[in-house]
Protein backbone atom coordinates (compact mmCIF):
# COMPACT_ATOMS: atom_id res chain seq x y z
CA UNK A 1 0.00 0.00 0.00
CA UNK A 2 0.99 3.50 -0.35
CA UNK A 3 2.87 5.90 2.19
CA UNK A 4 1.04 8.21 3.16
CA UNK A 5 3.37 10.94 2.67
CA UNK A 6 3.67 10.03 -1.11
CA UNK A 7 0.09 10.36 -1.15
CA UNK A 8 0.43 14.09 0.62
CA UNK A 9 2.56 15.01 -1.94
CA UNK A 10 0.57 13.50 -5.06
CA UNK A 11 -2.82 15.48 -3.64
CA UNK A 12 -0.37 18.77 -3.11
CA UNK A 13 0.78 18.31 -6.72
CA UNK A 14 -2.58 18.04 -8.43
CA UNK A 15 -4.29 21.13 -5.98
CA UNK A 16 -1.20 23.32 -7.05
CA UNK A 17 -1.30 22.23 -11.10
CA UNK A 18 -4.82 22.33 -11.52
CA UNK A 19 -6.75 24.74 -9.54
CA UNK A 20 -9.54 24.88 -7.09
CA UNK A 21 -11.30 21.27 -7.06
CA UNK A 22 -15.04 20.26 -6.51
CA UNK A 23 -15.18 16.51 -5.18
CA UNK A 24 -18.98 14.89 -4.36
CA UNK A 25 -17.55 14.55 -0.92
CA UNK A 26 -14.69 16.38 1.38
CA UNK A 27 -14.02 15.13 4.57
CA UNK A 28 -11.87 17.80 6.04
CA UNK A 29 -9.21 18.06 9.09
CA UNK A 30 -9.50 14.67 10.11
CA UNK A 31 -7.46 12.35 12.00
CA UNK A 32 -6.13 9.75 9.26
CA UNK A 33 -5.81 5.92 10.22
CA UNK A 34 -5.14 4.73 6.36
CA UNK A 35 -5.51 1.26 7.35
CA UNK A 36 -2.01 0.37 7.07
CA UNK A 37 -1.06 0.52 10.28
CA UNK A 38 1.27 3.43 10.60
CA UNK A 39 0.99 6.46 12.28
CA UNK A 40 -2.30 8.75 11.92
CA UNK A 41 -1.89 11.94 10.20
CA UNK A 42 -4.12 14.93 10.30
CA UNK A 43 -5.09 15.63 6.55
CA UNK A 44 -8.46 15.40 3.95
CA UNK A 45 -10.47 12.77 2.15
CA UNK A 46 -11.72 13.59 -1.23
CA UNK A 47 -14.15 11.55 -2.72
CA UNK A 48 -15.52 11.71 -5.78
CA UNK A 49 -18.79 9.30 -6.96
CA UNK A 50 -17.94 5.74 -4.89
CA UNK A 51 -14.19 6.40 -4.87
CA UNK A 52 -11.48 8.02 -2.95
CA UNK A 53 -9.72 10.15 -4.97
CA UNK A 54 -7.42 12.06 -2.95
CA UNK A 55 -6.05 11.62 1.06
CA UNK A 56 -4.02 14.12 2.24
CA UNK A 57 -3.29 18.27 2.22
CA UNK A 58 -5.87 19.08 -0.49
CA UNK A 59 -5.70 22.91 -0.16
CA UNK A 60 -8.30 25.30 -1.47
CA UNK A 61 -10.73 22.09 -2.94
CA UNK A 62 -14.57 22.11 -2.16
CA UNK A 63 -17.09 19.10 -2.02
CA UNK A 64 -20.60 19.68 -2.55
CA UNK A 65 -20.65 18.16 0.84
CA UNK A 66 -18.20 18.62 2.81
CA UNK A 67 -17.60 17.31 6.26
CA UNK A 68 -16.04 18.50 9.49
CA UNK A 69 -14.07 15.80 10.99
CA UNK A 70 -11.74 18.02 13.25
CA UNK A 71 -11.10 15.68 16.72
CA UNK A 72 -12.44 12.81 14.79
CA UNK A 73 -11.01 9.68 13.47
CA UNK A 74 -11.31 8.81 9.77
CA UNK A 75 -10.67 5.49 8.89
CA UNK A 76 -11.37 3.02 6.18
CA UNK A 77 -14.82 0.84 6.72
CA UNK A 78 -14.89 -2.06 8.90
CA UNK A 79 -15.06 -5.29 7.71
CA UNK A 80 -16.99 -8.08 9.83
CA UNK A 81 -15.15 -11.45 8.86
CA UNK A 82 -18.24 -13.43 9.92
CA UNK A 83 -21.84 -12.19 10.18
CA UNK A 84 -24.79 -13.94 10.30
CA UNK A 85 -26.93 -10.15 8.55
CA UNK A 86 -28.15 -12.17 5.91
CA UNK A 87 -31.52 -13.04 7.12
CA UNK A 88 -31.45 -9.87 9.59
CA UNK A 89 -31.21 -7.95 6.41
CA UNK A 90 -34.54 -9.35 4.65
CA UNK A 91 -36.67 -7.83 7.10
CA UNK A 92 -34.36 -4.84 7.63
CA UNK A 93 -31.52 -3.74 5.13
CA UNK A 94 -30.65 -0.56 6.87
CA UNK A 95 -27.90 -3.04 9.02
CA UNK A 96 -28.43 -0.89 12.07
CA UNK A 97 -26.14 -2.53 14.85
CA UNK A 98 -23.35 -2.39 12.79
CA UNK A 99 -23.29 0.34 10.67
CA UNK A 100 -23.26 2.53 13.67
CA UNK A 101 -19.79 0.50 15.10
CA UNK A 102 -18.33 1.72 11.34
CA UNK A 103 -19.09 -2.13 9.61
CA UNK A 104 -19.10 -1.60 5.91
CA UNK A 105 -19.27 -5.16 4.58
CA UNK A 106 -20.85 -7.99 5.77
CA UNK A 107 -19.11 -11.49 4.97
CA UNK A 108 -21.35 -14.85 5.25
CA UNK A 109 -21.11 -18.44 4.81
CA UNK A 110 -19.74 -20.36 7.81
CA UNK A 111 -20.81 -23.63 6.72
CA UNK A 112 -23.62 -22.43 5.59
CA UNK A 113 -24.40 -20.08 2.53
CA UNK A 114 -27.73 -18.64 0.55
CA UNK A 115 -27.32 -20.95 -2.11
CA UNK A 116 -26.90 -23.03 -3.55
CA UNK A 117 -30.14 -24.44 -2.72
CA UNK A 118 -32.34 -27.64 -3.41
CA UNK A 119 -35.80 -27.51 -3.51
CA UNK A 120 -36.11 -29.59 -0.18
CA UNK A 121 -33.52 -27.44 1.40
CA UNK A 122 -35.60 -24.50 0.53
CA UNK A 123 -38.66 -26.16 2.33
CA UNK A 124 -36.69 -27.02 5.04
CA UNK A 125 -35.41 -23.75 5.80
CA UNK A 126 -38.98 -22.02 5.30
CA UNK A 127 -39.94 -24.56 8.40
CA UNK A 128 -36.79 -24.13 10.54
CA UNK A 129 -37.71 -19.97 10.09
CA UNK A 130 -38.09 -18.39 13.33
CA UNK A 131 -39.32 -14.58 14.37
CA UNK A 132 -38.20 -13.45 10.40
CA UNK A 133 -40.33 -14.95 7.80
CA UNK A 134 -39.63 -14.53 4.09
CA UNK A 135 -40.09 -16.37 0.98
CA UNK A 136 -37.09 -17.87 -1.32
CA UNK A 137 -36.88 -16.11 -4.35
CA UNK A 138 -33.27 -17.67 -5.26
CA UNK A 139 -31.61 -21.11 -5.69
CA UNK A 140 -28.01 -19.71 -6.24
CA UNK A 141 -25.23 -18.01 -4.20
CA UNK A 142 -25.26 -15.43 -6.44
CA UNK A 143 -29.05 -15.09 -7.20
CA UNK A 144 -29.17 -14.48 -3.00
CA UNK A 145 -26.58 -11.98 -2.99
CA UNK A 146 -28.10 -10.02 -5.90
CA UNK A 147 -31.78 -10.66 -4.66
CA UNK A 148 -30.31 -8.76 -0.93
CA UNK A 149 -28.97 -5.94 -2.91
CA UNK A 150 -32.15 -5.31 -4.64
CA UNK A 151 -34.05 -5.27 -1.75
CA UNK A 152 -31.91 -2.56 -0.46
CA UNK A 153 -29.10 -2.97 2.26
CA UNK A 154 -26.92 -0.45 3.42
CA UNK A 155 -23.84 -2.82 3.60
CA UNK A 156 -21.69 -4.10 1.53
CA UNK A 157 -22.11 -7.95 1.41
CA UNK A 158 -20.16 -11.19 0.39
CA UNK A 159 -19.84 -15.21 0.99
CA UNK A 160 -18.13 -17.84 1.11
CA UNK A 161 -20.05 -21.25 -0.34
CA UNK A 162 -20.55 -23.13 2.52
CA UNK A 163 -18.82 -26.75 2.63
CA UNK A 164 -22.37 -27.82 4.59
CA UNK A 165 -24.67 -26.35 2.09
CA UNK A 166 -22.43 -28.21 -0.64
CA UNK A 167 -22.63 -31.39 1.05
CA UNK A 168 -26.51 -30.95 1.62
CA UNK A 169 -27.13 -30.79 -2.01
CA UNK A 170 -25.67 -33.75 -2.54
CA UNK A 171 -25.54 -36.11 0.34
CA UNK A 172 -28.80 -34.30 2.36
CA UNK A 173 -28.30 -34.70 6.25
CA UNK A 174 -26.99 -38.39 5.89
CA UNK A 175 -23.72 -39.51 8.16
CA UNK A 176 -21.60 -41.06 4.79
CA UNK A 177 -18.84 -40.00 2.81
CA UNK A 178 -19.24 -39.33 -0.59
CA UNK A 179 -18.75 -41.45 -3.39
CA UNK A 180 -15.84 -40.41 -6.29
CA UNK A 181 -18.94 -39.38 -8.36
CA UNK A 182 -20.75 -37.33 -6.13
CA UNK A 183 -17.40 -35.66 -4.32
CA UNK A 184 -17.11 -34.12 -8.16
CA UNK A 185 -20.57 -32.99 -8.63
CA UNK A 186 -19.42 -31.31 -4.86
CA UNK A 187 -16.36 -29.97 -6.21
CA UNK A 188 -18.25 -28.56 -9.34
CA UNK A 189 -21.19 -26.76 -6.86
CA UNK A 190 -17.60 -25.28 -5.13
CA UNK A 191 -16.59 -24.13 -8.72
CA UNK A 192 -19.58 -22.28 -9.97
CA UNK A 193 -19.72 -20.11 -6.72
CA UNK A 194 -16.16 -19.25 -7.24
CA UNK A 195 -17.31 -18.06 -10.72
CA UNK A 196 -19.93 -16.14 -9.30
CA UNK A 197 -17.92 -14.77 -6.95
CA UNK A 198 -17.46 -16.66 -3.43
CA UNK A 199 -14.82 -15.54 -1.37
CA UNK A 200 -13.52 -19.61 -0.52
CA UNK A 201 -15.07 -22.17 0.85
CA UNK A 202 -16.75 -22.06 4.45
CA UNK A 203 -17.17 -24.75 7.46
CA UNK A 204 -18.52 -25.54 10.56
CA UNK A 205 -17.48 -28.40 11.79
CA UNK A 206 -19.01 -29.20 14.89
CA UNK A 207 -22.25 -29.14 13.33
CA UNK A 208 -24.25 -31.80 12.26
CA UNK A 209 -24.33 -32.18 9.22
CA UNK A 210 -20.59 -30.71 8.28
CA UNK A 211 -19.46 -32.66 11.87
CA UNK A 212 -19.54 -36.19 9.22
CA UNK A 213 -17.28 -34.41 6.79
CA UNK A 214 -14.06 -36.37 6.54
CA UNK A 215 -10.70 -34.29 6.24
CA UNK A 216 -10.15 -35.95 2.42
CA UNK A 217 -13.52 -34.50 1.08
CA UNK A 218 -12.40 -30.55 3.19
CA UNK A 219 -9.29 -30.71 1.38
CA UNK A 220 -11.55 -31.78 -2.31
CA UNK A 221 -13.09 -28.87 -1.88
CA UNK A 222 -10.77 -26.47 -0.26
CA UNK A 223 -8.74 -27.08 -3.73
CA UNK A 224 -11.31 -25.77 -6.24
CA UNK A 225 -11.30 -23.33 -3.56
CA UNK A 226 -7.88 -22.13 -4.12
CA UNK A 227 -7.76 -23.28 -7.82
CA UNK A 228 -9.86 -20.03 -8.37
CA UNK A 229 -8.46 -17.39 -6.02
CA UNK A 230 -10.02 -18.42 -2.97
CA UNK A 231 -9.42 -19.30 0.85
CA UNK A 232 -10.60 -21.95 3.22
CA UNK A 233 -12.04 -20.74 6.42
CA UNK A 234 -13.26 -22.81 9.32
CA UNK A 235 -15.09 -23.06 12.39
CA UNK A 236 -12.53 -25.74 13.30
CA UNK A 237 -13.71 -29.23 14.82
CA UNK A 238 -12.97 -28.82 18.19
CA UNK A 239 -12.30 -25.09 19.73
CA UNK A 240 -12.17 -27.73 23.21
CA UNK A 241 -11.26 -30.86 23.80
CA UNK A 242 -9.36 -31.63 20.75
CA UNK A 243 -8.76 -28.04 19.87
CA UNK A 244 -4.87 -28.61 19.31
CA UNK A 245 -5.54 -31.58 17.04
CA UNK A 246 -8.37 -29.16 15.22
CA UNK A 247 -5.83 -26.61 14.51
CA UNK A 248 -3.60 -29.47 13.07
CA UNK A 249 -6.35 -30.61 10.83
CA UNK A 250 -6.62 -26.95 9.61
CA UNK A 251 -3.57 -26.55 8.56
CA UNK A 252 -3.36 -29.81 6.92
CA UNK A 253 -6.32 -28.89 4.75
CA UNK A 254 -4.21 -25.72 3.88
CA UNK A 255 -0.90 -27.43 3.23
CA UNK A 256 -2.61 -30.32 0.81
CA UNK A 257 -5.44 -28.33 -0.93
CA UNK A 258 -2.61 -25.53 -1.94
CA UNK A 259 -4.83 -22.94 -0.37
CA UNK A 260 -4.70 -20.22 2.44
CA UNK A 261 -6.72 -20.96 5.71
CA UNK A 262 -8.19 -18.74 8.51
CA UNK A 263 -9.77 -20.43 11.57
CA UNK A 264 -13.36 -19.04 12.58
CA UNK A 265 -13.63 -16.94 16.01
CA UNK A 266 -10.33 -18.73 17.84
CA UNK A 267 -10.60 -19.16 21.08
CA UNK A 268 -9.97 -21.66 23.71
CA UNK A 269 -13.27 -22.97 25.35
CA UNK A 270 -13.66 -24.76 28.24
CA UNK A 271 -11.78 -23.65 31.74
CA UNK A 272 -9.68 -26.54 31.27
CA UNK A 273 -8.51 -25.97 27.20
CA UNK A 274 -7.55 -22.24 28.62
CA UNK A 275 -4.15 -23.05 28.36
CA UNK A 276 -4.00 -24.90 25.25
CA UNK A 277 -3.85 -21.37 23.68
CA UNK A 278 0.28 -20.74 24.04
CA UNK A 279 0.66 -23.96 21.92
CA UNK A 280 -2.24 -23.06 19.00
CA UNK A 281 -0.44 -19.75 19.04
CA UNK A 282 3.08 -22.05 17.98
CA UNK A 283 1.06 -24.15 15.74
CA UNK A 284 -0.45 -20.93 13.80
CA UNK A 285 3.20 -19.57 13.61
CA UNK A 286 4.82 -22.08 12.55
CA UNK A 287 3.15 -22.72 9.86
CA UNK A 288 3.18 -18.79 8.73
CA UNK A 289 6.53 -19.21 9.08
CA UNK A 290 6.88 -22.48 6.80
CA UNK A 291 5.24 -20.55 4.36
CA UNK A 292 1.61 -21.32 4.66
CA UNK A 293 -0.78 -18.16 4.74
CA UNK A 294 -2.64 -19.07 8.54
CA UNK A 295 -4.81 -16.37 9.97
CA UNK A 296 -7.88 -16.14 12.24
CA UNK A 297 -10.66 -13.60 13.59
CA UNK A 298 -12.30 -13.58 16.99
CA UNK A 299 -15.53 -11.74 18.52
CA UNK A 300 -14.22 -9.93 22.12
CA UNK A 301 -16.39 -11.57 24.83
CA UNK A 302 -15.54 -14.24 27.05
CA UNK A 303 -19.10 -16.55 25.62
CA UNK A 304 -20.13 -17.42 22.52
CA UNK A 305 -23.82 -18.04 21.04
CA UNK A 306 -25.41 -21.56 19.30
CA UNK A 307 -27.88 -23.86 19.36
CA UNK A 308 -28.54 -26.12 22.08
CA UNK A 309 -27.62 -28.76 19.44
CA UNK A 310 -24.18 -28.09 20.69
CA UNK A 311 -25.29 -30.05 23.93
CA UNK A 312 -25.68 -33.09 22.10
CA UNK A 313 -23.93 -35.73 19.96
CA UNK A 314 -24.12 -35.65 16.34
CA UNK A 315 -25.08 -39.31 15.88
CA UNK A 316 -28.64 -38.07 16.89
CA UNK A 317 -29.11 -35.84 14.89
CA UNK A 318 -28.13 -37.30 11.64
CA UNK A 319 -30.97 -36.29 9.16
CA UNK A 320 -32.22 -33.30 9.87
CA UNK A 321 -34.30 -31.63 12.63
CA UNK A 322 -37.51 -33.81 11.94
CA UNK A 323 -35.06 -36.81 12.70
CA UNK A 324 -33.51 -35.34 15.82
CA UNK A 325 -36.71 -34.76 17.46
CA UNK A 326 -38.04 -38.14 16.52
CA UNK A 327 -35.42 -39.75 18.09
CA UNK A 328 -35.13 -37.61 21.46
CA UNK A 329 -38.82 -38.53 22.04
CA UNK A 330 -37.60 -42.22 22.26
CA UNK A 331 -37.60 -43.24 25.78
CA UNK A 332 -34.18 -45.41 24.99
CA UNK A 333 -32.21 -42.87 22.48
CA UNK A 334 -33.10 -40.22 25.19
CA UNK A 335 -31.68 -42.33 27.84
CA UNK A 336 -28.29 -42.69 26.15
CA UNK A 337 -28.11 -38.50 25.18
CA UNK A 338 -28.64 -38.01 28.63
CA UNK A 339 -25.15 -40.05 29.51
CA UNK A 340 -23.69 -38.53 26.57
CA UNK A 341 -24.21 -34.77 27.32
CA UNK A 342 -22.48 -35.55 30.89
CA UNK A 343 -19.55 -37.44 29.96
CA UNK A 344 -16.29 -35.88 28.77
CA UNK A 345 -15.38 -37.08 25.58
CA UNK A 346 -12.98 -36.22 22.70
CA UNK A 347 -15.47 -37.55 19.64
CA UNK A 348 -17.73 -34.49 19.59
CA UNK A 349 -17.98 -31.01 20.88
CA UNK A 350 -20.25 -30.49 24.04
CA UNK A 351 -20.66 -26.91 24.66
CA UNK A 352 -23.16 -27.48 27.29
CA UNK A 353 -20.28 -29.70 29.24
CA UNK A 354 -17.70 -27.07 29.04
CA UNK A 355 -19.87 -24.09 29.66
CA UNK A 356 -22.05 -25.76 32.43
CA UNK A 357 -26.02 -25.27 33.10
CA UNK A 358 -25.26 -22.10 35.04
CA UNK A 359 -22.85 -20.75 32.03
CA UNK A 360 -25.64 -21.50 29.23
CA UNK A 361 -27.75 -18.35 28.58
CA UNK A 362 -30.94 -18.89 26.86
CA UNK A 363 -31.59 -16.36 24.44
CA UNK A 364 -33.53 -17.66 21.01
CA UNK A 365 -37.28 -19.47 20.61
CA UNK A 366 -39.87 -20.06 17.59
CA UNK A 367 -42.31 -20.73 19.94
CA UNK A 368 -43.73 -17.74 21.66
CA UNK A 369 -44.97 -19.49 24.77
CA UNK A 370 -41.25 -20.25 25.18
CA UNK A 371 -40.22 -16.62 25.16
CA UNK A 372 -40.62 -15.62 28.62
CA UNK A 373 -37.48 -17.80 29.07
CA UNK A 374 -35.15 -15.77 27.04
CA UNK A 375 -32.68 -14.27 29.80
CA UNK A 376 -33.01 -16.86 32.27
CA UNK A 377 -29.77 -19.95 32.49
CA UNK A 378 -30.67 -23.53 31.93
CA UNK A 379 -30.07 -24.17 35.57
CA UNK A 380 -32.58 -21.46 36.79
CA UNK A 381 -35.21 -22.90 33.98
CA UNK A 382 -34.67 -26.67 35.24
CA UNK A 383 -35.12 -25.40 38.44
CA UNK A 384 -38.39 -24.11 38.25
CA UNK A 385 -39.54 -27.22 36.05
CA UNK A 386 -38.44 -29.84 39.01
CA UNK A 387 -35.99 -31.36 36.29
CA UNK A 388 -32.09 -32.08 35.60
CA UNK A 389 -30.60 -29.27 33.36
CA UNK A 390 -29.99 -32.10 30.42
CA UNK A 391 -33.58 -33.52 30.35
CA UNK A 392 -34.96 -29.42 30.56
CA UNK A 393 -32.39 -28.99 27.77
CA UNK A 394 -34.19 -32.27 25.57
CA UNK A 395 -37.57 -30.92 26.40
CA UNK A 396 -36.84 -27.27 25.17
CA UNK A 397 -35.68 -28.68 21.69
CA UNK A 398 -38.76 -30.61 20.96
CA UNK A 399 -41.13 -28.13 22.32
CA UNK A 400 -39.97 -25.26 20.50
CA UNK A 401 -39.27 -27.17 17.67
CA UNK A 402 -35.70 -25.87 16.96
CA UNK A 403 -32.24 -26.46 18.17
CA UNK A 404 -33.26 -23.09 20.50
CA UNK A 405 -30.25 -20.29 20.58
CA UNK A 406 -28.62 -20.21 23.45
CA UNK A 407 -25.14 -18.31 25.01
CA UNK A 408 -22.26 -20.48 26.48
CA UNK A 409 -19.97 -18.88 28.89
CA UNK A 410 -17.08 -20.55 27.62
CA UNK A 411 -13.66 -18.31 27.39
CA UNK A 412 -10.99 -16.76 29.72
CA UNK A 413 -10.62 -12.21 29.68
CA UNK A 414 -6.87 -12.62 29.32
CA UNK A 415 -6.93 -15.42 26.56
CA UNK A 416 -9.61 -12.48 24.36
CA UNK A 417 -6.55 -9.79 25.40
CA UNK A 418 -3.80 -12.10 24.08
CA UNK A 419 -5.34 -13.06 21.17
CA UNK A 420 -6.61 -9.55 20.20
CA UNK A 421 -2.73 -8.72 19.84
CA UNK A 422 -1.87 -11.30 17.36
CA UNK A 423 -0.51 -9.93 13.91
CA UNK A 424 -2.60 -12.03 12.04
CA UNK A 425 -6.07 -11.80 14.47
CA UNK A 426 -8.81 -9.73 12.48
CA UNK A 427 -12.56 -9.37 14.27
CA UNK A 428 -16.06 -10.37 13.66
CA UNK A 429 -19.27 -10.74 15.01
CA UNK A 430 -20.57 -14.03 14.58
CA UNK A 431 -23.79 -12.46 14.72
CA UNK A 432 -26.86 -10.34 12.79
CA UNK A 433 -27.20 -7.06 12.06
CA UNK A 434 -30.32 -5.68 14.40
CA UNK A 435 -32.37 -2.82 15.64
CA UNK A 436 -33.60 -2.49 19.14
CA UNK A 437 -37.05 -2.27 17.62
CA UNK A 438 -39.65 -4.57 15.35
CA UNK A 439 -39.20 -8.05 14.79
CA UNK A 440 -35.84 -7.80 16.34
CA UNK A 441 -36.95 -8.02 19.64
CA UNK A 442 -39.42 -10.58 20.08
CA UNK A 443 -36.14 -12.64 20.82
CA UNK A 444 -33.14 -11.65 23.04
CA UNK A 445 -29.60 -12.03 21.28
CA UNK A 446 -25.83 -11.68 22.09
CA UNK A 447 -24.48 -8.77 22.63
CA UNK A 448 -22.12 -8.93 20.11
CA UNK A 449 -24.56 -8.10 17.63
CA UNK A 450 -24.34 -4.54 18.85
CA UNK A 451 -20.73 -4.12 20.59
CA UNK A 452 -18.02 -6.26 18.73
CA UNK A 453 -16.81 -3.54 16.69
CA UNK A 454 -16.89 -0.95 19.04
CA UNK A 455 -15.22 -2.59 21.64
CA UNK A 456 -12.24 -3.28 19.13
CA UNK A 457 -11.73 0.25 18.59
CA UNK A 458 -13.03 1.84 21.77
CA UNK A 459 -12.70 0.01 25.31
CA UNK A 460 -9.99 -2.22 24.34
CA UNK A 461 -7.71 0.83 22.63
CA UNK A 462 -8.67 2.89 25.59
CA UNK A 463 -7.50 0.03 27.93
CA UNK A 464 -4.21 -0.36 25.68
CA UNK A 465 -4.62 -3.59 24.29
CA UNK A 466 -4.20 -2.36 20.81
CA UNK A 467 -2.94 0.90 19.72
CA UNK A 468 -5.63 2.81 17.31
CA UNK A 469 -4.17 2.48 14.06
CA UNK A 470 -3.26 -1.66 14.80
CA UNK A 471 -7.08 -1.97 16.14
CA UNK A 472 -8.00 -0.42 12.36
CA UNK A 473 -5.25 -2.28 10.41
CA UNK A 474 -7.09 -5.63 12.15
CA UNK A 475 -10.50 -4.22 11.23
CA UNK A 476 -10.03 -3.21 7.44
CA UNK A 477 -6.87 -4.33 5.65
CA UNK A 478 -5.53 -7.36 7.39
CA UNK A 479 -9.65 -8.79 6.49
CA UNK A 480 -9.61 -7.19 3.08
CA UNK A 481 -5.84 -8.77 2.59
CA UNK A 482 -7.25 -12.57 3.95
CA UNK A 483 -9.91 -12.67 1.61
CA UNK A 484 -8.10 -11.22 -1.12
CA UNK A 485 -10.67 -8.58 -2.12
CA UNK A 486 -9.41 -5.37 -4.16
CA UNK A 487 -9.95 -1.91 -3.71
CA UNK A 488 -11.65 -1.97 -0.25
CA UNK A 489 -10.12 -2.40 3.21
CA UNK A 490 -7.70 1.03 2.69
CA UNK A 491 -8.22 4.84 2.34
CA UNK A 492 -6.12 5.48 -0.56
CA UNK A 493 -6.88 7.24 -4.05
CA UNK A 494 -8.66 4.50 -6.37
CA UNK A 495 -10.26 2.87 -3.13
CA UNK A 496 -13.96 2.09 -2.76
CA UNK A 497 -15.01 4.82 -0.59
CA UNK A 498 -16.55 2.94 2.53
CA UNK A 499 -15.09 5.44 5.42
CA UNK A 500 -16.06 6.15 9.32
CA UNK A 501 -15.67 9.00 11.27
CA UNK A 502 -15.75 8.39 14.75
CA UNK A 503 -14.27 9.92 18.29
CA UNK A 504 -11.90 7.80 19.31
CA UNK A 505 -12.14 9.43 23.20
CA UNK A 506 -16.59 8.17 22.91
CA UNK A 507 -17.37 5.19 20.79
CA UNK A 508 -18.46 2.55 23.09
CA UNK A 509 -20.08 -0.91 23.55
CA UNK A 510 -23.29 -0.29 25.56
CA UNK A 511 -24.92 -3.99 24.97
CA UNK A 512 -25.06 -6.58 28.01
CA UNK A 513 -26.19 -9.85 28.58
CA UNK A 514 -28.89 -8.95 30.74
CA UNK A 515 -29.99 -5.91 27.98
CA UNK A 516 -28.46 -6.59 24.80
CA UNK A 517 -30.52 -4.47 22.15
CA UNK A 518 -28.62 -1.48 22.82
CA UNK A 519 -26.49 0.50 20.07
CA UNK A 520 -22.96 1.74 20.66
CA UNK A 521 -22.09 5.02 20.47
CA UNK A 522 -19.61 7.12 19.25
CA UNK A 523 -19.72 6.44 15.55
CA UNK A 524 -20.47 10.04 13.59
CA UNK A 525 -20.28 9.59 10.19
CA UNK A 526 -20.40 5.93 7.25
CA UNK A 527 -20.04 6.20 4.08
CA UNK A 528 -20.66 3.54 1.83
CA UNK A 529 -19.37 3.38 -1.67
CA UNK A 530 -19.65 7.66 -1.22
CA UNK A 531 -23.12 7.24 0.30
CA UNK A 532 -23.79 8.72 3.48
CA UNK A 533 -25.41 5.92 5.69
CA UNK A 534 -24.44 7.65 8.71
CA UNK A 535 -24.64 11.03 9.58
CA UNK A 536 -24.25 12.62 12.68
CA UNK A 537 -24.69 9.39 14.20
CA UNK A 538 -28.20 8.87 12.76
CA UNK A 539 -29.06 6.53 9.95
CA UNK A 540 -29.89 8.32 7.00
CA UNK A 541 -32.08 5.01 5.70
CA UNK A 542 -29.69 4.89 2.45
CA UNK A 543 -29.07 1.20 1.11
CA UNK A 544 -26.15 2.03 -1.36
CA UNK A 545 -24.61 -1.61 -0.70
CA UNK A 546 -23.19 -3.90 -2.92
CA UNK A 547 -22.11 -7.70 -3.81
CA UNK A 548 -17.85 -8.26 -3.33
CA UNK A 549 -16.86 -10.28 -5.45
CA UNK A 550 -13.95 -12.68 -4.69
CA UNK A 551 -10.90 -13.06 -7.58
CA UNK A 552 -12.63 -15.87 -9.21
CA UNK A 553 -15.60 -13.79 -10.36
CA UNK A 554 -13.28 -12.28 -12.99
CA UNK A 555 -13.51 -15.50 -15.06
CA UNK A 556 -16.96 -15.29 -14.93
Amino acid sequence: MRNLSVVFVMAMSVSACSGPTEYDVLIRNGTIYDGSGGAPVTGDVAISGDTVVAVGAIGDATGRTEIDAKGLAVAPGFINMLSWAGTPLLADGRSQSDIRQGVTLEVFGEGLSGGPLTPTMKTEIVKQQGDIKYAIEWTTLKEYLDHLVAKGVSTNIASFIGATTVRMNVLGEDNREPTATELNTMRGLVAQAMREGALGVGSSLIYAPAFYAKTPELIALARVAGEHGGIYISHMRSEGNRLLEAVDELIMIAREAKVPAEIYHLKAAGKENWTKLDEVIRKVEDARAAGLEISADMYTYTAGSTGLDAAMPPWVQEGGHAAWINRLEDSKIRQRVLREMTTRTTEWENLYLAAGAEGTLLVGFKNDALKPLAGRTLAEVAKSRGQSPEDTAIDLVIEDGSRVQVVYFLMSEKNVRRQMALPWMSFSSDAGSMAPEGVFLKSSTHPRAYGSFARVVGRYTREGVLTLQDAVRKLTSQPARVLRIEKRGSLAPGYFADVTIFDPAKINDHATFEKPHQYSTGMVHVLVNGVSVLKDGVHTGATPGRVVKGRGAKAW
